[in-house]
């Protein structure tokens, strides 16, 4: 079973100049809507060559650093949202174009939701566009395979497509890009790394799913748990086996160059600093550890300049991530040139 290619690298074309200044203007100043239409629904198998592209429906500035994006995508068959954290003298630098840090949300939060902790306040001083899309309650950061339909949802055409043209064209984005993710999120900032080396310059996972043999039931129960077939993801485990193996940032390993700087964190699931006294152990932070020491082996030995912090005593919760994205925040930002 061979997964259908990627949309992730479609050619788009430039946008009139007239509309850039419409949305530029929107990005500085708050915003309303800049365009409307009826949506059309998301292709049902693989795109054609002339696949709808998505479309900018909104940017609202909603804080003195928060622009909130609302995107027409076919990828998704809806409107997908994006938070982009503006970097210190956004503002005041209207032709310069910046480096890109996506960060990636864990599992089952609501549908739409962009939060992503503490990001602002951690990533106050940092020059570059901070980005966090939606992934759904359980996206896991994948085109959906659908039982061989493909079609929506489409999160890594989604991102990786049409959010980054849209941050190219019409936010000021170039095209240095690191990514980072906590658990599911994880799983999606090394996967995006792996399927797609050339896009990013280094890739880190906080608590993340990141070899998926190790957790296939839990998988599919949590998709199940968001009221959705288990089985549209990448099909049932043992049936659509390469499949599953083409979604796991384990076996991509071999295909990020050597020297290429991955962050792996996890704690081992017994209490730790962050947690109350009665707080029992959590055998999904222990889970998620082995995990982590699976992917921290094979990245060493395929040559990749791993930073691992498998630092103990620590639960799944914010307090760790947050932790764990500001000590990864400088290797991040080095790689992009946002220092």
């Amino acid at each position: 079973m061979s997964e259908r290619p990627s949309q992730a690298d479609d050619p788009a074309p430039p946008p009139s100049l007239t509309r850039r200044r419409a949305v530029t203007a929107l990005a500085l100043t708050g915003a309303g809507a800049v365009a409307s239409g009826s949506m059309a629904s998301a292709s049902s198998s693989a795109p054609p060559p002339a696949r709808r592209k998505p479309r900018l429906l909104a940017a609202e500035r909603v804080s003195a650093r928060t622009l909130n994006l609302r995107i027409d995508s076919p990828a998704l068959g809806r409107t997908g949202n994006v938070a982009v954290l503006l970097p210190p003298g956004y503002d005041d630098a209207p032709d310069r174009r910046w480096p890109v840090l996506y960060l990636l949300h864990g599992c089952c939060g609501s549908p739409g939701s962009t939060g992503w902790g503490k990001a602002d306040a951690i990533t106050a001083q940092t020059p570059a566009l901070v980005v966090i899309p939606e992934g759904g309650p359980a996206g896991f950061y994948s085109d959906w395979w659908n039982q061989g339909r493909y079609g929506a949802p489409a999160w890594e055409t989604f991102h990786l497509n049409e959010v980054r043209r849209i941050l190219e064209q019409e936010v000021r984005a170039n095209d240095k890009r690191a990514v980072a993710g906590l658990s599911m999120g994880g799983h999606g900032a090394l996967y995006y790394a792996g399927r797609h080396p050339a896009m990013f310059r280094a890739a880190a996972s906080f608590s993340g799913l990141i070899n998926t043999t190790r957790f296939t039931t839990g998988i599919q129960n949590l998709v199940k748990g968001q009221g959705l077939n288990p089985l549209d993801l990448w099909g049932d485990p043992s049936a659509q086996a390469d499949l599953w193996r083409q979604h796991n940032a384990y076996e991509l390993v071999s295909r990020l160059p050597r020297g290429f700087p991955v962050y792996v964190s996890s704690g081992n699931g017994q209490p730790g600093p962050f947690d109350p006294p009665d707080r029992t152990p959590d055998s999904l932070e222990a889970t998620l550890d082995l995990m982590a020491g699976d992917y921290i082996d094979r990245a060493r030995s395929y040559g990749l300049n791993v930073t691992a912090d498998r630092y103990g005593p620590g639960t799944h919760g914010w307090p760790y991530w947050e932790r764990s994205l500001t000590q990864a925040l400088p290797m991040l930002a080095s790689a992009i040139g946002a220092t």
